[in-house]
């Protein structure tokens, strides 16, 4: 059976001026498959309407071989493949810190004299518990637009495989080691291109930290650096106290080349 679609007789406007959506009506038989419909309709409705761009396209079943459907046209173009969409925040991040950057004041009771923990924050008898700050951390994210043959099942992999990584190098004026892979996700519609959305997060490198009486630490920007106190006397207020004996830094995220997002650098 021939599939045909006509356009319903209410369909055109007919009132003046510009309009900024106007929405097309057919009716499509001749088929009980919704895609069949779908598909001639579209293939029949103009590209463009008064000079509007086909936005929308929607079919409705009326009868065990007929379709009403409709198509919107607007004023918003199309998206293409290779267009982009960018957008960010500087929210920060949470991070739980044991180590202050300085200490601006000790009070001890009358009669004595407040211990020194150099920077060491929320000292007990047994531990040294720290506390939870807002630290930099630039969030963005980019939105881009792909062809099919682009977004193949290699290339979904290695989305997948770059994924909590930080970049190897330069990336979006970032040093290598300052931007951590989120993720993507993707959806595609209609003969539309592939939407891709992918999330970074940005934290900076720095050189020269000191914690305690410990100079001249390296870190990372995803790099998770960490503090071993030991027992020492404070010779003033005659007590043990906690002080930094040493400081770690690790890498706990992998370096990815991010060239292979296919998004440049």
């Amino acid at each position: 059976m021939p599939i045909t679609v006509s356009e319903k007789w209410e369909s055109r406007p007919t009132s003046g001026g510009e309009q900024p959506s106007i929405e097309l009506l057919f009716v499509i038989d001749g088929t009980d498959d919704n895609l069949a419909a779908h598909t001639a309709m579209v293939d029949f409705a103009p590209g463009l309407y008064q000079g509007l761009i086909r936005q929308s396209t929607h079919v409705e079943r009326i009868a065990e071989y007929s379709w009403e459907g409709s198509v919107r046209y607007g004023l918003t173009e199309a998206k293409q493949a290779g267009q982009s969409q960018f957008s960010f925040d500087t929210g920060g991040g949470t991070q739980h810190v044991t180590q202050a950057l300085a200490n601006v004041g000790r009070y001890g009771a009358p009669g004595t004299t407040a211990p020194d923990f150099q920077g060491a924050i929320g000292v007990s008898a047994d531990q040294v518990h720290g506390v939870d700050i807002t630290v930099p951390v630039y969030h963005f994210s980019e939105t881009h637009y792909f062809d099919d043959a682009v977004v193949t099942g290699a290339y979904k992999a290695a989305l997948f495989g770059l994924t909590g990584t930080v970049n190897n190098a330069g990336f979006r004026g970032f040093a290598a080691g300052e931007v951590l892979f989120l993720g993507a996700s993707g959806s595609k519609r209609g003969q539309e291109p592939w939407e891709i959305a992918f999330k970074f997060a940005a934290s900076p490198n720095v050189t020269n930290l000191t914690v305690g009486n410990i100079t001249g630490i390296a870190k990372g920007g995803w790099e998770y650096l960490w503090v071993r106190y030991n027992d020492q006397e404070d010779s003033l207020a005659k007590v043990l106290v906690k002080r930094p004996l040493a400081a770690y830094v690790e890498r706990v995220y992998s370096f990815g080349d991010f060239a292979g997002l296919g998004i440049g650098t």
